[in-house]
């Protein structure tokens, strides 16, 4: 099955706010890209499929790439898009959507610039122009929501909006505006994410038990919810399903830009 060539990059400046930079490279064609639910949101810009904005995820999608495509994007961290594109999470939950909807011309100007640049650092550069870094911090929200990604999901939610000096309905409310999903949904697509990762070297009962699955039927549920299939096609030996280093949370080590 062809696969797409990827690889992370530094996010430079923007690190507080993005997981990385990336690019992906689709020399023969891939007909059918899975991309699955991690609880981010991207840029994405190739030229055939134009420059747009993936939201956050519910269940995996796919994507389907001629070949010689040649992909270059940022990668927001969970609740960290709308301090670039606006109180649009919500609106965009499983949906591609150009950028030009969003910023208008400014969105036709930095097409135009990453359709006539040649190269994936030079992209990589004019996105990070694009995006200049927010002069203020993290709201408690925004924190909030950081200590829920740092912690795979694993986390008393209750305990966590205290921390951000909201009820559990308020906090609700402003996770969904801030990453278009509830926070025990949240929670479960980290907690997937993470399990992802970790089915690469241990059995699938460890990874129930370290990702804190009541038991491996519980993951399975999961694992057929957001991929519509049982997880055995992710674990040690699998011949088949998606590339998922595209999903894990540890940092890039290449560094393009600045």
């Amino acid at each position: 099955m062809e696969r797409l060539h990827y690889r992370e990059f530094d996010a430079g400046a923007l690190a507080p706010f993005a997981e990385c930079f990336w690019s992906g490279d689709a020399a023969a064609g891939v007909p059918s890209d899975p991309i699955l639910p991690d609880g981010c949101m991207d840029i994405v810009f190739w030229p055939d499929g134009g420059l747009r904005v993936v939201g956050t995820m519910t269940t995996q999608q796919t994507v389907a790439l001629p070949p010689g495509a040649q992909l270059v994007g940022i990668r927001f961290r969970p609740g960290m898009a709308g301090f670039f594109l606006g109180d649009v999470a919500p609106d965009l939950v499983d949906r591609w959507t150009a950028l030009e909807d969003l910023w208008g011309a400014r969105g036709r100007r930095l097409h135009q610039e990453l359709g006539d640049s040649a190269t994936a650092a030079a992209r990589f550069l004019s996105l990070s122009r694009a995006l200049p870094p927010p002069e203020h911090g993290l709201d408690s929200v925004r924190r909030a929501i950081a200590a829920i990604v740092a912690a795979g999901g694993a986390v008393d939610l209750d305990w966590v909006a205290s921390q951000a000096r909201l009820s559990p309905r308020q906090f609700r409310r402003r996770s969904i505006e801030e990453t278009g999903l509830s926070p025990k949904f949240l929670c479960r697509v980290l907690r997937f994410r993470r399990a992802i990762v970790l089915a690469a070297r241990l059995g699938w009962a460890a990874v129930a038990a370290e990702c804190g699955y009541s038991d491996q039927a519980h993951l399975i549920r999961d694992f057929r919810e957001f991929t519509g299939a049982p997880p055995t096609g992710f674990g040690r030996g699998a011949e088949r399903g998606p590339d998922v280093s595209r999903r894990r949370p540890s940092g890039p080590s290449d560094r393009p830009v600045g």
